[in-house]
């Protein structure tokens, strides 16, 4: 009797304990995991993920108290949260819908976990897809877009909502606060000086972010003070840097300064002492810049490889492909001295990205890629940025924080940018370190997505998938 007692006493303790163990979806045991914002190796831990969320980053040795539906082994492999693309265009018209929504694999499967969709024109789509991507009926990765842009009257750009007055400002942000758009987009093809300031002060008094190109008549004091967020190609950072900016923006706004003369004014006047003291109020200010590298790297050394036998073209639809043309023909048009000065002007312009780092300047990694821009690849054109962005200054560390870490901050998306608790569970498995060598961010062994577990094999079958439906 007291054998039989003693039995169930064991029983019962078993199961007691069995149904104390912690329930996930997910476990990764047994990875390097890098701390992006220290750059910090963690060894010895195991994440518990549970619907798309980390739960807890806990010693492998605890390992045995939870039960988990899958366990991953990443013994060998570095982790790192998933990839940011912060500047890229969905676009081209209706009729080219399907080819955008096939951009959505290819970008993930290159590790890109969210994307930032700076302007489109097919606006309507992009907002249903990252509706239907938030709620797991899409596979792609997670879009952050802000709708058409704002534009003065008559602009060259398709689908922007064009103002000439305060009241069309604000019905155009009443029309995008309806479409629940993530930032605001507003760029200086045709908007006056003084509208574009006015648009950048009652966006930002809704609570929006701003991101923009920046009319040349203003200095990026007056940007800074109208609340600007971010600001996009690194260009506009040459100018900033210039010791007499005000004259300069004062002979753009009188018309007697443009084209080339006004790139060599601006080379020639760079101060990296005027430079510094402009980046570090634009820091005070909170203002980010996204250099998008790629699509100038491509068009200034055009004459060098123009990537028209690219095998990553099997990817891009051919409409897509299509749009290409415009600033294809242009740059093919110039002739030895024109090449000789797009050289020397990207050459000088990328000389301002250590020192907008130095000023605490927070970076942010995109491409431009998508449609219109020449060769600037959906997926692959990331890790070009990234490399981009080391050859020219950066360390392989603050490349990846400037796609992982500063990109869920300038947009407030606290549950991204890290390994840890709470955190969503887009996470990367490389085969190599990224911190030795930023291009082993390409060497890309599982992606998880949302708790979604990618492998090499399943990855692989997604860019057939893309490559067969063009």
């Amino acid at each position: 009797m007291k054998k039989v007692i003693l039995s169930v006493l064991f029983l019962f303790a078993s199961a007691s304990v069995f149904s104390q163990k912690k329930e996930v979806d997910l476990i990764i045991k047994s990875a390097n995991i890098i701390d992006v914002k220290t750059g910090k190796i963690i060894t010895g831990k195991a994440i518990a993920i549970k619907d798309g969320t980390i739960v807890t980053v806990f010693n492998e040795k605890q390992i045995s108290g939870y039960n988990s539906k899958q366990i991953l082994d990443g013994k060998g492999k570095y982790l790192i949260p998933g990839l940011w693309d912060m500047h890229m265009h969905f676009g081209g018209g209706d009729s080219l819908i399907n080819e955008n929504k096939n951009l959505l694999p290819l970008f993930l499967a290159y590790g890109i976990t969210t994307v930032r969709d700076a302007a489109a024109d097919i606006s309507p789509s992009v907002l249903q897809w990252r509706d239907e991507l938030a709620a797991g009926k899409l596979l792609g990765p997670r879009i952050f877009t802000s709708g058409p842009k704002l534009e003065g009257y008559k602009s060259v750009w398709k689908g922007d909502i064009e103002v000439g007055n305060t009241k069309e400002i604000e019905l155009a942000l009443d029309s995008l606060q309806k479409m629940h758009v993530d930032f605001v987009k507003i760029t200086d093809n045709t908007l006056k000086p003084d509208l574009f300031l006015e648009a950048i002060r009652l966006a930002r008094k809704r609570g929006y972010k701003v991101s923009a190109h920046i009319p040349s008549a203003l200095t990026m004091e007056q940007i800074a003070h109208a609340g600007l967020s971010s600001v996009e190609h690194l260009g506009y950072a040459l100018k900033a840097g210039s010791k007499v900016e005000k004259e300069i923006s004062d002979e753009v706004a009188a018309g007697t300064l443009r084209g080339k003369a006004f790139n060599q004014k601006v080379m020639q006047t760079f101060d990296e002492t005027a430079a510094l003291a402009a980046y570090r109020n634009m820091a005070k200010h909170g203002m980010y810049l996204t250099p998008t590298l790629s699509l100038n790297y491509i068009l200034t050394y055009f004459e060098k490889d123009n990537h028209k036998n690219d095998s990553y073209l099997q990817y891009i639809g051919k409409g897509l492909q299509k749009t290409y043309e415009g600033r294809v023909k242009r740059v093919e048009q110039d002739d030895a001295e024109a090449i000789a000065f797009r050289h020397e002007l990207f050459e000088k312009t990328v000389t301002t990205l250590p020192l907008l780092q130095k000023a605490g300047v927070k970076i942010l990694a995109g491409t431009d890629a998508g449609y219109l821009n020449s060769y600037a690849y959906p997926g692959i054109g990331l890790h070009t940025e990234l490399e981009l962005l080391v050859k020219y200054g950066l360390t392989p560390l603050q490349a990846l924080q400037a796609s992982v870490v500063n990109s869920p901050e300038f947009l407030g998306k606290k549950e991204y940018g890290s390994i840890a608790p709470g955190k969503r569970a887009d996470i990367l498995l490389l085969d190599e370190n990224p911190l030795k060598n930023i291009s082993a961010t390409q060497k890309i062994f599982i992606v998880i997505t949302a708790g979604k577990v990618l492998n090499r094999s399943t990855l692989n079958s997604m860019l057939e998938e893309v490559k067969n439906s063009q």
